[in-house]
C-alpha cells in the first residue's frame, strides 16, 4: 500500500469517527443501512465481475452489519414492528447465504431494493433530519 492509500484511508476513518460521534442513535441505524446498502451494491459488481473471494468478504460485511442491526432491536419498546424486523433482517441473512452460494445476482437486487425501502422509511424519522 503506497503512503497515498494509507493517507485516503486514515481520512476515511476519521471523517466516519466524526460522523459517528456526532450522530444520535437514528442516524447511527441509518448508517449501518447506507454501509449494507454499499457492502450489497460491492458484492453484486464482484459477483459480476467473477470474484470471489471479494463478493464473499462484501456478503460477510453485509452479514455482519445485518446482524448489528438486530443487535438494536428493543422488542420490549419495539413490539410487533420490532418481531417483523427481526423477521425481516433473519430473512436477508438467509438470502445473502443464498447468493453466496449460487452467485444470484437477482438475490442482491432483491435485498438492495428492500433494505433501500426501509432506509427510506427511516429517513422520515424526526432523528434522521437534516442529515
Amino acid at each position: 500500500m503506497r503512503i497515498s492509500d494509507r493517507a485516503i484511508e486514515s481520512y476515511g476513518a476519521i471523517q466516519i469517527d466524526t460522523r459517528v460521534t456526532d450522530a444520535n442513535s437514528a442516524q447511527l441505524i441509518l448508517m449501518l443501512f447506507d454501509g449494507l446498502i454499499d457492502n450489497v451494491l460491492d458484492a453484486k459488481r464482484f459477483m459480476g465481475l467473477k470474484n470471489i473471494p471479494k463478493k464473499s468478504e462484501h456478503i460477510a460485511r453485509a452479514s455482519r452489519i445485518i446482524l448489528g442491526l438486530q443487535s438494536t432491536l428493543n422488542f420490549e419498546r419495539g413490539g410487533e414492528l420490532a418481531l417483523n424486523l427481526d423477521d425481516l433482517y433473519s430473512y436477508f441473512l438467509r438470502r445473502l447465504t443464498a447468493a453466496n452460494a449460487s452467485n444470484d445476482l437477482t438475490i442482491l437486487d432483491e435485498i438492495y431494493q428492500l433494505v433501500g425501502q426501509i432506509r427510506t422509511a427511516w429517513m422520515q424519522l424526526p432523528a434522521c433530519q437534516g442529515r
